[in-house]
């Protein structure tokens, strides 16, 4: 694949849940692409939509209530969303791959790790037993995982939850994707085992050319791993851009709010800013901007208009109405 095709572009996907109390637009128009190599960060509090975007990406939105109403979703050359159920079957897992947020709950307890390994990699790959088993004890040796012949034989539940979460890196490595998305893969991880999860990423990632999609709540790791990332508010980006231009010109007020509840190494005492008030009802948005109820700087126009994902400077991207004003100013 030319490396300057997009391995994958999302164009205006919808993602909406049909319930008894109403429509939850979980997504709601979101636009990225990626390219080969390259990691983009989504970023966003819980109920943003981060992952429900992964999930539509991969064709795994529950029906009924769940259905994507809208939108392309692009990998090598090819909507996803135009593919049937076996089809995709084929592409999970061998071309596109994801490690959950939970491997507790990802890994089944009455099964062994050999037995799920052996899995994944005879269901994509034309190789014998014997040579399955070969190519899971190689994986959980190049994930980190000490005497990985006879780890082979545990259960989920023997493993500490920084070598389970090695164990699902490793089965989604198995056939070589060309693209990983991983859905809060350091959560609930210390922070020694949270840098070499994303050590072992970027050695991966190196090593196999692999795109990958990093959906989290902490800067900090989009910081480590990431070469572009998109704010996520109420199912829609606010705000995307090259990582670096984020935290030195981060623009979107909800942008900037995340960036000031961090805490910052300082001799000098510091008090967090918190971001008031709580996300929307997705069932009942507000008719304007979805953050202006949260938002310090909101204007009466706010309340009134949807503001659209905007470029406001090279590779920088952003849904709000100040910079509109700011733009009318310098015109006039």
């Amino acid at each position: 694949m030319d490396e300057a095709t997009p391995l994958l572009e999302v164009n205006n996907l919808h993602t909406h849940f049909f319930t008894k109390s109403g429509v939850v637009k979980a997504v709601d128009g979101v636009d990225f692409t990626i390219n080969p190599g390259e990691t983009l960060g989504i970023v966003g509090e819980s109920g943003s939509g981060k992952s429900i975007t992964a999930m539509s990406i991969l064709g795994l939105i529950p029906s009924p209530p769940g259905k994507i109403t809208e939108g392309e979703v692009i990998f090598k050359g090819e909507d996803l969303l135009h593919k049937s159920e076996r089809q995709m079957r084929k592409i999970r897992g061998k071309e596109i791959a994801m490690v959950f947020q939970d491997p507790m709950t990802s890994l089944n307890p009455v099964f062994t790790v050999e037995k799920q390994m052996m899995e994944t990699i005879l269901a994509h790959e034309p190789v014998s037993k014997k040579q399955a088993k070969q190519r899971a004890i190689e994986l959980l040796d190049l994930v980190g995982i000490p005497d990985p012949r006879k780890r082979l034989k545990d259960y989920p539940h023997e493993f500490s939850g920084g070598m389970r979460q090695r164990v699902m890196i490793a089965m989604a490595l198995s056939c070589n994707p060309s693209l990983l998305i991983a859905d809060e893969p350091t959560t609930a991880l210390d922070v020694t085992i949270q840098a070499q999860i994303l050590e072992l990423f970027k050695k991966m990632q190196t090593e196999l050319n692999m795109a990958i999609v990093m959906i989290t709540h902490d800067l900090g790791v989009v910081s480590e791993v990431c070469d572009r990332v998109m704010v996520m508010y109420a199912g829609k980006p606010v705000e995307y851009t090259e990582t670096s231009h984020l935290f030195d010109r981060g623009k979107h007020p909800y942008t900037l709010g995340l960036m000031n509840s961090i805490p910052k190494i300082s001799t000098e005492k510091q008090k967090l800013e918190a971001i008031h008030g709580s996300p929307p009802d997705l069932r009942y948005l507000p008719r304007g901007c979805s953050f202006a109820p949260r938002c310090k700087h909101a204007m009466e126009s706010c309340l009134t208009i949807d503001p659209a994902l905007k470029k406001i400077d090279t590779d920088h991207y952003v849904s709000c109405l100040l910079y509109d004003e700011a733009k009318k100013k310098v015109t006039t």
